[in-house]
Order: C-alpha cells, then structure tokens, then sequence
C-alpha cells in the first residue's frame, strides 16, 4: 500500500517537473497560447520559429527542428501547429521551409515529416558526400485537421495530406492524398475513401474506427 502510494506520488510529481520544464520552453516559441507537454529527450530547435496554436502534447524522444541554418546555407522556416496535436514517442519533424500541422491531429510513435532533403539528383551533387550536400526543400508539407498517422510514417516534402485522412503504418507519403482517403504502402496509395460526414463535429473519430486517442495524461493528473 505504501509502495504503491509513494509510486503515485512519484508518478505526479515528475508530471510536474514535465510541465514545468515544458512551459519554459514553450515560452520561447514563436507563439504558444495553450497547455504544452514536452515528454522527456524531447529535442526543439529554431523555437522562434514555431507557433502552436493551442493544446499540444509530445512524448518523450522526440525532435522538432526548425532549421535556419546548414552549412553556408541559411533558410527562414516556417513550422506551425494546430490545437490540440499529440505526437506519441521517437516523431521526427524537421523544416527548412513550411510545416504545417492542422487541429487534432494524431500521431503514433516514429512518424517522420520533412520538407527538405540533402542535395538533389545531379552529377554535382552526388559527387559529395550526402552531409556535404546543400539542403534543399522540395516544398511546404501541409496536414489538414483531424489526419491520423499510422506507427512508423513517412511524410515527404511537397505534399498534402487531405482532412480526415488516416495513412496506415510504415507508409511514405509522397504524393498529395485527398480528404476523408485511407492510404497505404511505400508509396503511399489509396485503397479506400471515407464518407465525408460534414454534419458532425470535428474529431479524430472516423466511420467505423473508434476513437481511441484518450487524454494520455488525464490518469496522471487525477493522481
């Protein structure tokens, strides 16, 4: 009894210590109005240019990279997101260019988003190592609200990723995917189009899935 109180206790003084730690970043953000969670090994670079549009939650391990500079290389990024976003652990965004991430948005764990990649397909280029080559973006990543992305996604640059789509596990998106589609594989392709329901609320819950994104902190936070 006493060990499992004292594990509670333990429990809620280190959501604390999180949320603290995370509002001190969060105050160097570009913009920042809502409640912000950086789970532990969390990495942020370029605050000043990111802006959150609300509640944000992110797990631990994971990196956001707003980069304004590689090399000789300098660069003005853009990288916003939406109210009430969850990423869960080992996520990836990196951007040179313009990241956009709707409302609601639900991430697993391991997804990849970038808008750039090192040096393109030329002679010159691939005469240099893949480190030594510029940084080059191949355009804006936009998600629109209420997407899911599957464990283990890959979002290349340039593309659109339509509302209320869900892109199952270990796909790389590289094409635009339209609203209310299921997509699937390497590349990424659609095998089945959602009805739109236009008459219901915004939500992460679609036709025929449950919605199982819960408050992952509510538990703690109760403690």
């Amino acid at each position: 009894m006493i060990l499992a109180l004292g594990a509670r206790v333990a429990l809620a003084v280190s959501y604390r210590w999180r949320r603290l730690c995370s509002a001190l970043v969060a105050s160097r953000f570009g913009h920042a109005p809502g409640h912000v969670y950086l789970g532990k090994d969390c990495i942020v670079v370029g605050h000043r240019h990111i802006r959150l549009e609300g509640r944000f939650v992110a797990l631990a391990r994971n990196r956001i990279e707003a980069i304004d500079r590689h090399g000789s290389h300098r660069f003005t990024p853009r990288l916003q997101i939406g109210d009430n976003v969850s990423m869960e652990y080992d996520c990836h965004i990196g951007c040179v260019n313009e990241v956009s991430i709707g409302a609601r948005v639900l991430m697993a764990s391991r997804v990849y988003i970038s808008d750039h990649a090192h040096g393109g397909t030329t002679a010159q280029d691939l005469a240099l190592p893949p480190n030594a080559r510029p940084v080059v973006s191949k355009g804006p990543v936009i998600i629109e609200d209420d997407v899911w992305l599957g464990e283990g996604v890959a979002v290349m640059p340039g593309v659109r990723i339509g509302r209320a789509s869900v892109i199952g596990a270990n796909a790389v998106v590289t094409r635009d995917i339209p609203p209310f589609s299921v997509a699937v594989g390497a590349p990424a392709r659609v095998i089945k189009t959602l009805p739109a329901a236009s008459d219901a609320p915004p939500s992460l819950a679609l036709p025929g899935v449950p919605d199982t994104a819960p408050d992952i902190f509510k538990a703690v936070s109760e403690s």
